[in-house]
């Protein structure tokens, strides 16, 4: 049986090493030790260049008798960006307290953490990393400004791995640090709070 359809061509091999999303519906790959195919983005071991036979559609590999894989499922219609990245969004909001870095956000989305970057920053206007940092500082503000917990506490709570850290983010943020802010706040509650009369 003729497995090969297309030869193997550098953009595509680098699109497969790079699980790059962009290349998905473009091309498929199968791999011939395993009889599985799958799309480019897909994040399964990367296979030996000699192994991988390249697809103009997932038909044509099954055709060729691979089999879809089930993690990356090929044989599914691709999501769209704006699909992902707004997945993307509702985990960072959920869980922006543990600690996220850009390779467990990317093996969420099976993708390379490159391209998560790149496409995060095109559609929210900043990086994921610019976007748990904001989530976090707004978080501890509000804090800051409604509760008497320890700023040490409030670290912690918003997900800083140090007090040293959150004080180092939260002045170049708001241009003082968080023990500056919390008393300006309350200063200006002071001043909102109603005044009592006589009797009242």
């Amino acid at each position: 049986m003729q497995r090969e359809v297309r030869p193997m061509e550098e953009k595509a091999w680098a699109a497969i090493v790079g699980c790059d999303p962009t290349y998905d519906g473009k091309f498929f790959y199968g791999v011939v030790t395993t009889g599985i195919f799958c799309r480019p983005s897909c994040k399964s071991k990367t296979p030996k260049k000699e192994h991988v036979r390249l697809f103009h559609s997932a038909d044509e590999a099954v055709a060729a008798g691979f089999r879809p894989c089930k993690r990356c499922r090929p044989d599914r219609q691709a999501r769209p960006e704006e699909e992902w990245i707004g997945e993307a969004i509702r985990f960072i909001d959920a869980h922006y307290t543990e600690p996220l870095p850009l390779r467990r956000l990317a093996a969420l989305l099976h993708m390379s953490p490159c391209h998560l970057q790149r496409t995060f920053k095109r559609f929210a206007g900043c990086t994921p990393a610019e976007y748990i940092r904001k989530l976090r500082l707004d978080a501890a503000a509000k804090l800051l400004r409604t509760t008497n917990r320890p700023i040490s506490d409030i670290a912690g709570r918003v997900g800083f791995a140090s007090a040293a850290s959150f004080s180092t983010v939260f002045q170049k943020q708001y241009g003082m640090p968080p023990s500056e802010y919390r008393k300006r706040h309350a200063r200006l509650s002071d001043h909102t709070l109603p005044h009592s009369t006589p009797g009242g």
